[in-house]
């Protein structure tokens, strides 16, 4: 079950990153259905919505954009050319309407993936090797995956973004919060009010 999910996640994240060919808000949309899918035919998620977890989903977004806010003026004297591979994420996704980027990103790509990496393989991963080291591998590979971008700043972003959705369900496990939070932060980053 694991391997499965790693492997059919590598798999998806080439297709999306790797191959030059197709718009890569509809590679990434289907990788993330895949997985996602991948992951419901083996356990039902807990998506009880209630008000407090959409609204730490919120304010738990406003943060993780402030981080990558903070991160991405410091980038540039930590990372070299930082700035450049920063607009090289940007370009992966140009072509399509904001509005469509955003709805996508909101009802697909963000909960798809906090279904799979948080409330599945990480779960999953946890139940196998004890809280600490599931969330440390489940966030290694999250950061993995994007390996195949071959841009340095996008995988370390996957990495940041993993360790603090990973910590928060380590520590709460309210995938609902996760769901809301990754949803915003990443429509907002990337339709609303981008960070470059």
């Amino acid at each position: 079950m694991i391997p499965g999910a790693i492997l059919l996640a590598a798999a998806g994240w080439a297709f999306a990153f790797g191959l030059a060919w197709g718009n890569f808000w509809i590679k990434i949309g289907l990788a993330v259905a895949a997985v996602c899918a991948y992951a419901l035919a083996f356990r039902k998620p807990d998506l009880r919505v209630t008000a407090v977890s959409v609204a730490e989903g919120v304010v738990l977004a406003a943060v993780l954009y402030a981080v990558f806010f903070v991160g991405n003026a410091l980038a540039p004297f930590v990372v070299p050319g930082a700035r450049g591979q920063v607009g090289g994420i940007y370009a992966l996704g140009e072509g399509p309407p904001r509005a469509w980027i955003f709805l996508l990103l909101c009802f697909v790509t963000g909960p798809g993936e906090e279904i799979f990496w948080r409330g599945f393989l990480q779960e999953e991963l946890q139940k196998r090797f004890t809280k600490a080291p599931g969330f440390l591998a489940a966030t290694a590979l999250y950061g993995a995956v994007h390996v195949f971008s071959g841009n340095l700043m996008l995988i370390l972003a996957a990495l940041v973004a993993g360790a603090f959705w990973g910590a928060l369900y380590a520590w709460r496990r309210d995938l609902v919060a996760l769901i809301v939070s990754h949803s915003l932060w990443s429509a907002f980053i990337f339709a609303v009010a981008p960070v470059r």
